[in-house]
């Protein structure tokens, strides 16, 4: 069967294996699947639990067929966002991003349909550096890395170090909501995710705008999650907030349109005029098919979707691959 021609840029993998080798390698660390019935495990991650967690999540198979059925050819694959723990000791969490890219990078290479997305010890940004080129030295295109580090913004001077390797390397850098700001106001009705990850991002991506961290690294290839939270209908706020206050302008040497012109979006908006509007906003070459499988909270009826919009033939080709290929390092297209 022929492999179509869309690449998914947002995906997660945790493989019982990998698991079985961190619980050995890392005692202090205890990741597991607890089995709800044949497809659905919560997983433990040291004490929290996730649930439901889906069997495409650590079930090859079932990740391809499932790619198949929604018509995805590729998929970049990270992390499951409850296994990145920068929490603990640099050094805790440097062993267990290896583990992982380790195993990630393996299953990349066992297979023409996988492509693999770091994970790093933010928490120590010079070593966070050194893992990327290490993983992309294996064949990762990138990382995906939190939008706070530990209530850090990523505007904060000491991760430096690593925008700059990041910025050489070329890597694809998917931003992903970890440990939300306000948790304590959505702990109800699910908010944690429906309102807190869409706001994080935000966050993270004003940090990045306003602290100058993409006017000093204009090279940086920054993807924001989930159609990238509020943005797309903010820019204009922040333009006038620029304008009209000093404390935008603290870090920031120019205007903040040429930092927001190098934001990058997947597709995950559950709604086609959602979509739309973000194309028409930001352009199609820097909107990129994204699904968040195997969660429930991901998009599955993406090919739908983009074909129900009003995009040119050159416009649905950039949102179902070409622009995301265009921007991955050159031995990964």
């Amino acid at each position: 069967m022929a492999i179509p021609q869309t690449l998914d840029i947002h995906a997660h993998i945790l493989e019982q294996e990998t698991m079985r080798t961190i619980r050995t390698e890392v005692p202090q660390v205890n990741f597991e699947f607890r089995p709800i019935d044949d497809e659905w495990a919560e997983l433990h991650t040291n004490g929290a639990v996730y649930k439901p967690f889906p069997r495409g999540g650590w079930d090859v198979e079932r990740r391809l067929a499932d790619m198949d059925r929604y018509g995805f050819g590729r998929q970049v694959v990270a992390v499951s966002p409850q296994t990145v723990l920068y929490e603990a000791a640099p050094e805790v969490c440097l062993a267990v991003s290896r583990i992982q890219n380790d195993a990630i990078a393996a299953r990349a290479k066992a297979t023409d349909r996988l492509l693999g997305l770091a994970t790093v010890p933010m928490q120590a940004p010079e070593m966070a550096a050194e893992e990327l080129a290490r993983a992309m030295g294996q064949g990762h295109v990138g990382a995906m890395i939190g939008t706070n580090i530990e209530g850090r913004n990523l505007d904060d001077p000491a991760l430096e170090p690593f925008w700059a390797e990041a910025e050489r390397l070329g890597a694809f850098l998917l931003l992903h909501p970890l440990k939300i700001a306000g948790v304590e106001r959505m702990r109800s009705y699910w908010l944690q995710n429906l309102v807190g990850n869409p706001l994080d991002t935000t966050i993270a991506a004003a940090s990045l705008v306003f602290g100058g961290v993409l006017e000093r690294f204009p090279g940086l290839k920054v993807v924001l999650s989930h159609g990238g939270g509020f943005v797309p209908y903010q820019m204009a706020r922040w333009q006038h907030g620029w304008e009209e206050r000093a404390e935008p302008k603290a870090r920031l040497r120019g205007e903040p349109g040429p930092s927001l012109d190098r934001l990058l979006y997947d597709t995950i908006l559950h709604e086609g005029p959602a979509l739309q509007f973000l194309v028409d906003k930001v352009g199609a070459g820097r909107v990129m098919l994204g699904t968040d499988y195997p969660f429930d909270m991901g998009q599955y009826d993406l090919i739908e979707v983009i074909d129900g919009l009003r995009l040119t033939k050159a416009q649905r080709e950039g949102l179902l691959h070409a622009s995301a290929e265009a921007l991955l390092p050159g031995g990964a297209r």
